[in-house]
């Protein structure tokens, strides 16, 4: 087959690459997926696409989402972390069909694509059966989006009817689609694991997880210390050898700092979802105590089913946050800052080059550069908010949505071009996933659960649903 050519003419380009920065005006060849050169000027036989006026981005990574959840969107805006798990987790899950699955997952594949989110890691936990299993992943491939696939171990609902007799017949269950779904780590989707909360399972069950997720050489993803008031089990994967840098642990609000000593020390990576933990009282982003450790912050969207799915928000509401948090001491005294102690550019580390390495794939993916592959974002166009573009960075954190994405490319592939998702009927899947999530609330409503669902009481009541007795 003839080679594969693509050229990228004129735009500013924000490499994230140490050794060329940010280029005023630069070209970017693109040949069989994987970016060939950037230059000021490139003369190649390619099909050229004039960027000038616009930024090129790497394309942004999602270190936490669960795409599920899109056919959810918004409906638990005004509910708690508790309420959130109780209905949702506990309540909606169960009633989801692997169709739901598909749709929610190409959905909010797409939702992400067209936000500028070329690699999620998926975190799926709607895991009822293995038709479940193969529906998300099908979604995901069906998008074209670059994804870890986070295969998840967990009980929608205890007491409800399952596929699954037992845990190992879960175990069993990953090595099925791993074999069936993941022959390469070339590929645009790879395999991980989301493990079930320590607090939930007894230890014997965690750590059977942990050591399936490495038998296949998964990236693993997890919830801890999301819930105040309960174990977050840091301590006892340390003891027991099982943390790692091949994990991703999300929140982590609520640890403490010998906690996060560990943590740092065993090299793992850290997720923080803005939106979700500020509007649900799961405490303060911990951007602080990550940076206090040495551990690189990442950004995630979350669930779609209370806030966006776009990785813009995410920096905006981080960085805010971040920059407050810095100065509120100094403020409480009185004094006003000289200055701000996060740049623009630091938020899109988050996104960028950090979540790159937290994903395992920093060698692939995050900048700009020949070599990598060629996952890359334009913004720009007719929108007011992208005109006059003073501060490159600026713009894409404080002053872009996805309503500004020109271009995705993912290996090289348009998936979203002049401003339009390329090869999907949108009014077709978007029909689709209204009626699906018509379908779903019904038989929710038939199942006798109640919405929002909140426990009578806090955490606690929690506990009494979800820990095993010792």
């Amino acid at each position: 087959m003839p080679m594969q050519r693509t050229l990228l003419r004129g735009g500013t380009v924000i490499t994230m690459d140490p050794q060329h920065g940010t280029l005023p005006s630069a070209d970017v060849l693109i040949e069989d997926g994987l970016i060939a050169q950037v230059a000021p000027h490139i003369e190649a036989d390619a099909e050229i696409v004039d960027v000038s006026g616009h930024l090129v981005m790497p394309g942004m990574i999602d270190t936490h989402r669960h795409t599920w959840q899109t056919l959810l969107r918004s409906l638990c805006a005004d509910w708690t972390l508790i309420e959130y798990i109780f209905a949702v987790r506990l309540g909606v899950s169960p009633a989801y069909t692997p169709q739901d699955v598909y749709l929610g997952n190409r959905l909010g594949a797409l939702d992400a694509i067209n936000s500028g989110v070329t690699t999620l890691l998926d975190f799926f936990h709607c895991n009822n059966s293995p038709e479940h299993a193969d529906a998300a992943v099908t979604g995901l491939s069906d998008a074209g989006v670059r994804a870890v696939f986070g295969y998840g171990f967990y009980e929608s609902s205890p007491g409800a009817p399952t596929w699954f007799a037992d845990h190992s017949d879960r175990l069993a269950d990953l090595s099925r689609v791993a074999d069936a779904w993941f022959p390469s780590r070339d590929s645009l989707l790879t395999l991980g694991v989301s493990l079930t909360e320590m607090e939930t399972i007894p230890f014997e069950t965690a750590r059977a997880e942990i050591l399936a997720a490495r038998e296949h050489d998964a990236l693993m993803v997890t919830h801890t210390g999301s819930v105040w008031g309960m174990p977050s089990g840091v301590n006892a994967l340390a003891e027991a050898g099982l943390l790692g840098p091949d994990q991703v642990h999300v929140h982590c609000n609520a640890l403490n700092d010998d906690e996060w000593r560990l943590l740092a020390e065993h090299g793992a990576k850290v997720s923080i979802s803005p939106e979700t933990e500020l509007n649900m009282g799961m405490g303060r982003p911990v951007f602080r105590a990550a940076e206090q450790h040495g551990i690189k912050p990442t950004l995630s969207c979350d669930i779609a089913s209370f806030n966006s799915g776009d990785l813009f928000t995410q920096m905006r509401v981080g960085l805010g946050f971040h920059r407050w948090a810095e100065t509120e001491d100094m403020n409480l005294r009185g004094a006003s800052p000289e200055r701000v102690t996060s740049s623009a550019e630091t938020a899109l580390e988050w996104t960028t080059t950090n979540a790159a390495d937290a994903v395992g794939l920093a060698d692939r993916i995050g900048r700009i550069k020949a070599g990598m592959a060629a996952d890359i974002v334009v913004v720009g166009g007719p929108g007011t908010s992208q005109h006059p573009r003073l501060h490159p960075a600026g713009t894409i954190v404080f002053q872009t949505g996805p309503q500004d994405v020109r271009h995705v490319l993912i290996a090289g592939r348009f998936v979203k071009r002049d401003g339009t998702l390329v090869g999907v009927d949108l009014p077709k899947l978007l029909s689709a996933a209204d009626a699906g999530a018509a379908g779903l609330l019904e038989r929710v409503a038939k199942s006798g659960r109640e919405l929002p669902g909140a426990p009578p009481q806090g955490w606690q009541a929690l506990a009494a649903h979800m820990i095993p007795p010792a």
